[in-house]
């Protein structure tokens, strides 16, 4: 008989995550994928590298997405669940660190904290304004300063003496890191000065006002560079605990939603299989001249077939042909 897995897909603006997970939850597989604004072909691709795993004797009972290309990727894959990236994300540090109180996210593009107690969300914040306290800003200045980011934390590390660095804005960021170049400060201590700028101003607004109570996750992508993990220990004077599938939490979470939801109902998946990598899908969108709302309306493609719309407020357009919702046939303008 075949083995029950459950498969759960993150798309992020920066990274796609696929992970698989069996019945007791242990994480099977994983891929990490850059999406670089293809998010459909990067699910594509991440399938295609999952289709050695994902042969006989296994069945995929279950699949979750999330991030946010949640919507359009759910629809694509066959997803059974389609969560946001705080209950993933909670989901899957609750299941690898039972008991974490805290969650602390940062991806390429944003960031994110999620406060627990008693294994409940109770409080949470997410920063998508502005750069300095994401995984980009250090990509960035790893860049300017000729230093692979892989190298970036170890070299933080080495610094007995970090200089202070404006971290509130990655322009000003970077203004004074040039000048601290200019001024003749070590590259080490520059380097441990952005982590700490990083760090500071993570807390200072995603992190404002929260209780940070141990145990303490830390994961995305950001997570890999030691530099920021102990930056993160110096300022809140605890233990972070970084998992050892830090970059794929979200995927993970997914995952383990998906199980948890086939465990409830034990209905068939809706997951078209792997043969979704094998179809041309494209998306299309148009403003709907139907009311003042000119609402945005995204459509999905399969074979040069319309298969899905949604986007309308008032549900004129919203539907999917193989689940029976019609699709409207009214005039597009």
């Amino acid at each position: 008989m075949p083995e029950a897995i459950f498969l759960g897909i993150d798309v992020g603006s920066v990274s796609t995550n696929l992970a698989v997970v069996d019945r007791q939850g242990a994480v099977c597989q994983t891929v990490y994928l850059r999406t670089q604004g293809q998010p459909i072909q990067a699910l594509q691709k991440g399938l295609a590298e999952l289709r050695p795993f994902l042969g006989p004797g296994w069945e995929v009972k279950g699949v979750g997405a999330t991030g946010s290309a949640r919507q359009l990727i759910g629809f694509i894959a066959g997803a059974d669940v389609i969560k946001n990236e705080i209950t993933a994300h909670a989901v899957a540090a609750l299941h690898l660190v039972p008991g974490v109180q805290t969650v602390l996210e940062i991806g390429g593009q944003d960031s994110k904290i999620i406060i627990l107690r008693q294994g409940v969300v109770v409080d949470f914040a997410m920063n998508t304004v502005c750069a300095a306290g994401t995984g980009s800003f250090l990509d960035h200045q790893a860049a300017r300063l000729h230093i692979p980011i892989e190298e970036f934390g170890r070299l933080a590390l080495r610094s007995q003496n970090p200089v202070r660095i404006a971290g509130r804005c990655g322009v000003f960021a970077e203004s004074d890191m040039i000048h601290k170049q200019q001024t003749g400060h070590r590259l080490e201590d520059i380097v441990a000065g952005l982590c700490e700028a990083l760090v500071r101003n993570y807390l200072n607004n995603v992190g404002k006002g929260k209780e940070i109570l141990p145990p303490v996750v830390f994961q995305g992508g950001v997570a890999a560079n030691v530099g920021i993990k102990a930056a993160f220990e110096r300022a809140l004077g605890t233990e972070i605990i970084v998992p050892a599938h830090h970059a794929v939490m979200g995927a993970i979470g997914a995952a383990l939603l998906a199980k948890e939801a086939w465990e409830e109902e034990k209905r068939p998946s809706r997951f078209r299989g792997l043969a979704v990598e094998e179809c041309l899908w494209e998306t299309a969108s148009f403003e709907c001249p139907g009311c003042p709302n000119r609402c945005e309306v995204v459509e999905v493609l399969r074979e040069k077939s319309c298969v899905a719309r949604w986007g309308d407020r008032c549900g004129r357009w919203s539907g999917e042909r193989e689940t029976g919702s019609p699709l409207a046939t009214g005039i597009r303008a």
